[in-house]
C-alpha cells in the first residue's frame, strides 16, 4: 500500500464535502517542538470550524497518509531526522518505508492521488536568487505547471527571485490570482511591486475559475496569491536587510539545494528576534479561512 487516506477524509470526499490538504514540511523543518504540533493542530482547528475536514499529508513507514491523526501529528512533530521529501526523493523513501515530511511539490501530488482540489500552505518555492547561474529552481513550480490541485499561499517565499518566479509560472501556464489585491503578496510582506493579471474579489470567484479548468481538461495547478493580514505584515526595508544578511551567510557556508529554505528561514527568524516566525504562523492560519471558503464554494458548484 502506498498511500492511505485516513476514513473521514475519504467519507467527505465520496459525499462531495468540503476538504483542504495540509503540507507536513512545517511541522518537521518549519518551526521547533512543541510549537511545530500546536501550529498544524491549530490550521486544522481553523478549517473545521468552517465545516472543512483537515488533511494533513505526510509519509509514515514509506506509506503517503493522507489525513493523519493529531497522535500521528505529534509523532512527526518530536521525532527526529525525517527527511524532506520532495518528487524525486518519493520513490527511495517510500521503497525503503522511512519517514518523510511532504513539501508542496509532494503534498501536491498525494492530494491529487486522493482527489483533494485545494492545499493550504505557507508559500510556495521558486527560483531562487542567482539561478541564472546556479538553476537552482525548486520542484514546486513544476509540480504546479502538471498537477490539477490549487494552492493557496502568501505568494513565494520572500527569500526567493519573486519576478522570474512569476514569468516560471507564467511560462507553464499556471493561473497566478490574487485574492483582493493586484500585487504578488511577499511572504512577510503584502506587497512585491509585482503586478498579476487577475484579482478576485471573493472565494466563489476563485471556486468558479478552478471549477473552469477542470472542466476544460486543462491540466495543472491554480495559484492563489493570500497577502498576510496588514497587522501580522512584517516592515518591507527590514525584511530586505534580513533576507540579504542571511543570503550572504548561506552563500558563504555553501549551503544549496533543499537544505536552503530551512536555513534562510531559521537565520531570518534569528535576525528578526522570531518576529518572522510569528508573521509565518499568522499568514498560514489566514491561508486556511480562505482555503476553507474556496474548498465549500466548490463543492457548491459541483452540486
Amino acid at each position: 500500500m502506498m498511500i492511505r487516506v485516513n476514513p473521514e477524509v475519504q467519507n467527505a470526499l465520496d459525499n462531495n464535502q468540503p476538504v483542504v490538504a495540509l503540507e507536513s514540511t512545517i511541522i518537521s523543518h518549519g518551526m521547533p517542538y512543541p510549537q511545530n504540533v500546536k501550529t498544524a493542530l491549530a490550521v486544522e482547528a481553523i478549517l473545521r470550524e468552517r465545516g472543512v475536514i483537515p488533511a494533513t499529508i505526510g509519509i509514515i513507514d514509506g506509506v503517503g497518509v493522507v489525513g493523519m491523526t493529531p497522535e500521528e501529528i505529534e509523532e512527526f512533530g518530536k521525532r527526529q531526522g525525517i527527511i524532506k521529501v520532495s518528487r524525486r526523493d518519493l520513490p527511495v523513501i517510500m521503497s525503503k518505508k522511512l519517514w518523510g515530511a511532504t513539501t508542496v511539490a509532494t503534498t501536491m501530488i498525494f492530494a491529487a492521488k486522493a482527489g483533494i482540489e485545494v492545499f493550504v500552505t505557507g508559500g510556495i518555492g521558486g527560483v531562487h536568487r542567482g539561478a541564472q547561474e546556479t538553476f537552482d529552481i525548486s520542484a514546486d513550480l513544476q509540480e504546479l505547471a502538471h498537477t490539477n490541485v490549487s494552492v493557496v499561499c502568501a505568494g513565494a517565499k520572500a527569500i526567493l527571485d519573486l519576478p522570474l518566479t512569476l514569468e516560471y509560472l507564467e511560462t507553464f501556464g499556471v493561473p497566478v490570482l490574487g485574492y483582493k489585491t493586484e500585487e504578488l503578496a511577499a511572504f512577510y510582506t503584502r506587497t512585491s511591486g509585482l503586478k498579476l493579471d487577475y484579482k478576485m474579489d471573493s472565494e466563489k470567484e476563485i471556486a468558479e475559475a478552478i471549477v473552469a479548468k477542470r472542466e476544460m481538461g486543462l491540466n495543472g495547478g491554480v495559484l492563489i496569491a493570500n497577502p498576510i493580514p496588514e497587522e501580522y505584515a512584517m516592515n518591507k526595508e527590514e525584511m530586505d536587510k534580513a533576507i540579504n544578511a542571511a543570503i550572504d551567510e548561506m552563500n558563504k557556508m555553501g549551503v544549496h539545494g533543499k537544505e536552503s529554505t530551512p536555513f534562510l528561514l531559521a537565520k531570518i527568524k534569528e535576525l528578526t528576534g522570531g518576529k518572522s516566525l510569528d508573521s509565518n504562523i499568522q499568514l498560514v492560519f489566514n491561508n486556511a479561512k480562505v482555503g476553507a471558503e474556496i474548498a465549500k464554494e466548490i463543492c457548491l458548484l459541483k452540486r
